[in-house]
């Protein structure tokens, strides 16, 4: 596999995430100071939406009304952004401990669920049947148990579903584990991966069956075929491109994946270069 091109972010950037929506028009979100950038997919043209405010953005989904779901790492809460306007729709305390890292967020029918990478919880904001944004204290935490043991250093960070729908995928960086979260109960199963691992395991996206899981300080991306309830899969390839600086985060348009390249094993500088790495999956 070949990358087809890379997507030039602003210097001194500091990106960790991304989401893409039904256009061609991806966001990426900074560790800096929470900026989120968006950029034209098809022209490579680029421009901020939000400008930073002395925040952090981490994970990013869009829904389908164009509301940017961020997660804000060790600030420990969330926002959700107007992606048209940049305008602030409504903010969220998730971490009621600290320290805390909100690491990542999922999008389902009824919820954004959020990971916390140093406290074995998940938080769910509940979203209503119109698409409405709950109050502020609506926010609900879910336990882990089960499988999932936190250890020192960064535990949890990516998050997405199960092929069939039923529950919740989350990968350990520490361990390089992949579980099954019932997200009714939070009991947390690992995946038989038949033997493989997922060693710095961070960004996820699923696509049907397929499961793409950026492995950060590996420089490298797994693919991931897995049954339908989640429980079982087996790794078919692991993705190694020259163009790839520890890269956290992918999301997908059309037949193309963007891989978010974090670089943060490089020192950052208001002049440090930041890219994204645009490639066609099979």
């Amino acid at each position: 596999m070949t990358a087809r091109r890379t997507l030039t972010l602003p210097d001194g950037f500091r990106p960790e995430s991304l989401a893409i929506g039904a256009e061609p028009i991806a966001y990426f979100g900074s560790l800096a100071d929470g900026t989120i950038h968006s950029v034209d997919l098809l022209d490579g043209t680029g421009r901020t939406i939000s400008p930073g405010r002395g925040e952090q953005a981490g994970g990013l989904q869009l829904d389908s009304r164009g509301r940017l779901f961020v997660s804000g790492c060790f600030n420990g809460d969330a926002r959700v952004v107007d992606a048209r306007t940049g305008e602030l729709l409504a903010r969220y305390r998730l971490a009621r401990t600290h320290p805390s890292v909100v690491a990542d967020v999922i999008l389902t029918e009824d919820s954004a669920w959020f990971t916390d990478s140093f406290n074995p919880v998940l938080y769910r904001l509940p979203i209503g049947a119109d698409g409405e944004l709950p109050a502020e204290d609506a926010v609900e935490t879910l336990e882990l148990s089960g499988d999932l043991v936190y250890s020192e250093g960064f535990n949890i960070c990516g998050i997405t579903t199960t092929p069939d729908g039923s529950g919740l995928l989350v990968v350990q960086a520490s361990t390089g584990q992949l579980f099954r979260v019932d997200p009714a109960s939070g009991v947390a199963t690992v995946v038989d991966l038949a033997g493989s691992g997922l060693p710095s395991g961070d960004g996820m996206l699923r696509v049907g069956s397929t499961l793409y899981v950026t492995l950060g300080l590996g420089n490298t991306m797994a693919v991931v075929r897995l049954d339908a309830r989640g429980g079982k899969g087996v790794v078919v390839e692991r993705i190694s491109l020259h163009e790839f600086d520890v890269p956290t985060a992918v999301a997908a348009y059309s037949d193309n994946l963007v891989v978010v390249n974090s670089r943060i094993t490089t020192e950052p500088t208001p002049t440090t270069a930041y890219t994204a790495v645009v490639f066609q999956r099979e």
